[in-house]
C-alpha cells in the first residue's frame, strides 16, 4: 500500500462503493423544525418520487427559503431513520468549511435522481 494523506484507516472496495446509491435531488422546500435548532426538514425531487430528509445544516444557514431550488447530493438508499418525530428517507452530503457546513451542488442543473457514478 502507498502512504498518502488521503489514506483512511479502513478502505473499501469497488463493491462496497457500488451499494451507494448517490443521486442529485432539487429541494422543492426547506423548514426550521422547532425542536432542533441543528436540523431542516427537506423536502427533495427526485424525479420519480418526493422524499422527507433531514439535514444538520440550521446552525450555518439563516434563511433556510434560500436553499429551495438548490440541487445537491442525497445518499438515497440509507436506512430511513426518525429524528425528532420525524422520518428521514437519506442523507445530505456536504463538505465543512471551519465546522460550517458547505452544500455541494452541480455546476449546471441536472435532472432530478441523476445517479452519481
Amino acid at each position: 500500500m502507498f502512504d498518502s494523506p488521503l489514506r483512511h484507516e479502513e478502505m473499501i472496495s469497488i463493491e462496497d462503493f457500488q451499494k451507494l446509491d448517490i443521486r442529485i435531488g432539487t429541494i422543492t422546500s426547506a423548514e426550521r423544525l422547532e425542536e432542533s435548532k441543528k436540523l431542516v426538514k427537506l423536502t427533495v425531487d427526485f424525479g420519480v418520487e418526493s422524499r422527507t430528509i433531514l439535514a444538520g445544516i440550521g446552525k450555518t444557514i439563516e434563511d433556510v427559503e434560500t436553499l429551495k431550488g438548490k440541487q445537491a447530493p442525497f445518499l438515497v438508499n440509507l436506512e430511513p431513520k426518525e429524528l425528532a418525530g420525524v422520518m428521514s428517507e437519506g442523507m445530505i452530503l456536504a463538505t465543512s468549511n471551519e465546522d460550517s457546513p458547505v452544500l455541494l451542488t452541480p455546476v449546471t442543473e441536472v435532472n432530478p435522481g441523476s445517479k452519481i457514478k
